[in-house]
């Protein structure tokens, strides 16, 4: 009898890693035979997908489309927390916490590579990532709620000017025996069937301003930007030199890895780029060979004044040591856009659905990628109306026609238990793109 709990389909692996260094304090790094045969049986068919010839052309396209030549749209689709919705706790066979963690990826790719009909690249790997512990920045927001995946709430610990003097640069602490461990573990199971290799995203995003609201508040940054800038200025200043901090830390640890290939980047999108590495790259990666990414989702009702002020100098030195660059999430930023624009390398920048669609389509035309990010909300609504999505999405494409486009979808929360709709959607999405 397999127990009935479900298996966390997340984006962030660093958040993944820290989990898992969790679970092998408690755990034995062990998998069971019966798990292990399940485990293979899936390898053997995401082997079997990462070999088909339609994987080398949605490299080869990917690659065409971050380098700025004119292709089709491109489609992406990540069903973020609606993965626990097609990949349900009674579909996974394993019996052991680790197993049923790999299960779930596994399940994952074969999902994409059969079903979903996008243009994410299957790969013959299966990647483990650094077991490793964060600390903090000295001071943890308190939160209260948020059970059961629900809403929370938080208490900020930063209250007064004094708080700062408590603050630190966080530190990684790496596994480096477990992470092998693990590492020895997965080769065992896969060897003659996916290539097993280490690979840590040690961040999403290096925008800072989630930090900065749960250490201060949303609220309060808001009024501290009119009543005590200062103090602004004193905690995006740690928070800068922290991130930069880390930086350093994984560049000259060799902890970072490339992210030119399939690695989902930014806000959405594939990373495929024969842009970089970077011409001396000798093996060991640095930030230059790399796509960074930075939003500010967090600030989104203050004024462009306010963001090129108190955010955007602050981000700018973190974005000016990468290779290529990701700009955004669910912000709008056609009201920013002449703060935005002066990152070096910028080349992908996400287009929400609460910018202007008209206005970003004239202000980026051919020269970065133009992220559309069409709303989730169609996907989690009673009625899954395919009329009023395809209407969306047509008035969209022809909106941003004479761009760089990608089409993704994201930020699910819901696609009300119906795993058709992502695939649907999908199968919608590209229509609607090779008809304009």
């Amino acid at each position: 009898m397999i127990e009935d709990r479900p298996v966390e389909a997340s984006l962030d692996q660093s958040r993944d890693a820290v989990a898992l260094q969790a679970l092998l304090d408690t755990t034995e790094m062990t998998i069971s035979k019966a798990d292990r045969e399940v485990l293979r049986r899936l390898a053997g068919e995401v082997a079997d997908l990462a070999a088909r010839p339609i994987e080398d052309k949605k490299r080869e396209l990917w690659c065409r489309h971050n380098a700025l030549e004119p292709t089709c749209p491109l489609i992406f689709c990540d069903p973020e927390y609606g993965w626990n919705e097609i990949i349900t706790a009674d579909q996974i066979a394993c019996q052991g916490t680790l197993a049923r963690q790999w299960e779930m990826h596994l399940r994952k790719e074969r999902f994409w590579g059969m079903e979903m009909g996008d243009d994410y690249t299957i790969e013959p790997y299966f990647e483990i990532p650094y077991v490793h512990a964060d600390s903090d920045w000295g001071l943890r927001e308190t939160r209260i709620g948020g059970e059961d995946g629900g809403a929370f709430r938080w208490e900020s610990p930063v209250t007064s000017e004094a708080d700062l003097e408590n603050l630190h640069l966080p530190e990684i602490r790496v596994d480096y025996c477990a992470t092998h461990r693990l590492v020895e573990l997965a080769d065992k199971i896969f060897w003659d069937l996916l290539t097993v290799r280490i690979k840590t995203l040690w961040w999403w995003s290096l925008g800072m301003t989630r930090t900065l609201v749960e250490l201060r508040g949303l609220q309060q940054i808001m009024f501290d930007m009119i009543d005590n800038p200062d103090l602004v200025h004193r905690l995006m200043t740690i928070l800068r030199d922290g991130t930069l901090s880390m930086l350093d830390f994984l560049e000259e640890g060799g902890l970072l890895s490339r992210n030119d290939d399939g690695t989902y980047v930014g806000s959405g999108g594939l990373g495929w780029s024969e842009e970089l590495p970077q011409p001396d790259f000798d093996g060991k990666v640095r930030c230059c060979d790399m796509w960074g990414f930075s939003e500010s989702q967090e600030t989104v009702g203050i004024s462009p004044e306010m963001f090129a002020e108190f955010v955007f100098p602050y981000q700018l030195p973190i974005l000016e040591r990468f290779g290529l660059n990701c700009y955004g999430c669910c912000e709008p930023l056609d009201k920013r856009w002449h703060v935005v624009e002066q990152i070096p390398n910028l080349r992908r920048v996400s287009v929400s659905y609460w910018a202007s669609w008209t206005e970003m389509a004239e202000m980026l035309g051919d020269g970065y990628i133009l992220s559309l990010k069409p709303s989730p909300t169609d996907l989690a609504m009673d009625t899954f109306d395919e009329q009023l999505i395809r209407t969306k999405l047509r008035e969209a494409l022809q909106i941003t026609r004479e761009c760089r486009v990608e089409v993704i979808m994201k930020d699910n929360h819901t696609i009300r238990n119906d795993p058709t709709r992502v695939v649907r959607w999908v199968q919608i999405a590209r229509e609607e793109a090779e008809n304009l």
